[in-house]
């Protein structure tokens, strides 16, 4: 199986700073895409940033600017640093990783639990 574990949220005041990180283990033998949603309560799920692992990097419009993702290949992490956060930022926020996992020749999405950022006015 293949595990995500997220860390890195908490309540900042609206200016502040925050920063994600995720690490995937378990059975991977590769990762192509990782990165970021989240989901603000009665909204849909929206991608925030995401990475490939040659290191190109898409960013929703909405963070764009105020937000930098990167990413360790070989330690199968990848981090999100957003910066002059808005109450509009406030959500529960999911590292996600598409992943072709050991002895297998297909790729999956594999998700984390998710960590909440709040961010106060």
């Amino acid at each position: 199986q293949v595990q995500l574990v997220e860390s890195g949220g908490g309540l900042v005041q609206a200016g502040g700073s925050l920063r994600l990180s995720c690490a995937a283990s378990g059975s991977i033998f590769s990762i192509n895409l990782m990165g970021w949603y989240r989901q603000a309560p009665g909204k849909q799920r929206e991608l925030v940033a995401s990475v490939t692992s040659g290191g190109i990097t898409n960013y929703a419009d909405s963070v764009k600017g105020r937000s930098t993702i990167s990413r360790d290949n070989a330690k199968n992490t990848v981090s999100l640093q957003m910066n002059s956060l808005k109450p509009e930022d406030t959500a529960v926020y999911y590292c996600y990783a598409n992943v072709m996992r050991r002895y297998l020749l297909t790729w999956a999405d594999y998700w984390g639990q998710g960590t909440q950022v709040t961010v106060s006015s």
